[in-house]
């Protein structure tokens, strides 16, 4: 029996960039390039052609940015993942991105495996962070005022819970699953660390995602670290 194949769509606006990607991509396994945009506008139209499972997404692109073709992808082809392929990883880039609906943000220092891993991580329900993204969002954190006075080294589920005011109404429950997600575990790693069943912590997920509006776990990543729910906070 084959293994699946991941079909992807790039988007740069840079011939030789987009040129390179595909040839990258065409080398490993498993993976079927459907088609190349040399903007958003074109990427737009290319998913509604060949219907990816996932888009490796440039961010600075004529017509149509990579944030306003994400957002458009996203919501009219929610089974489409998104990979932003990028530059920057600026705050201006990285948190409009996340929230337009990308899973994944990786800059163009990535090799074919780091690639590799973060299309496979959306596709199978994670985000796809490269690891100068997760220390930009740490760091981001870092900078944000503390809500409230520290006890002695609290656990991460129980950090995220200081604050005796929760944005959207999420409960003590809820937010300490979304400090978890931020940490980057699994729905399994969150039962085993929380003491409850995987259907327990779906349950938590699915009400917390209703709350906050966020469509996936990568805005929720977002949006736990734009409100200061994590449990790595000093």
């Amino acid at each position: 029996m084959s293994a699946m194949v991941t079909r992807v769509l790039v988007a740069d606006d840079q011939t030789v960039v987009r040129e390179g990607i595909v040839m990258l991509l065409g080398l490993l396994p498993g993976i079927e390039v459907v088609g190349a945009a040399a903007d958003g506008a074109e990427a737009v139209a290319l998913v509604e052609r060949h219907h990816p499972d996932v888009v490796l997404m440039d961010l600075r692109m004529p017509r149509v940015d990579g944030v306003e073709a994400t957002r458009r992808i996203r919501a009219a082809h929610p089974e489409t993942e998104v990979v932003v392929l990028t530059t920057y990883a600026d705050d201006e880039s990285l948190f409009p991105a996340l929230q337009a609906g990308a899973r994944g943000y990786l800059t163009k220092d990535a090799g074919g495996e780091e690639i590799a891993k973060a299309i496979a991580d959306v596709r199978s329900g994670a985000a796809g962070l490269s690891p100068q993204v997760q220390l930009r969002l740490l760091e981001r954190l870092s900078e944000a005022p503390v809500k409230s006075a520290r006890t002695d080294s609290p656990s991460p589920e129980r950090s995220a819970a200081r604050s005796g005011e929760l944005p959207n109404g999420l409960t003590v429950r809820e937010a300490e699953v979304l400090a978890l997600i931020a940490e980057g575990l699994s729905n399994a790693e969150i039962a085993q660390r929380l003491f409850v069943s995987q259907a327990t912590v779906k349950t938590h997920i699915n009400n917390l995602f209703a709350k906050t509006a966020v469509r996936d776990r990568a805005q929720a990543v977002a949006y736990a670290f734009r409100h200061g729910i994590t449990g790595t906070q000093q």
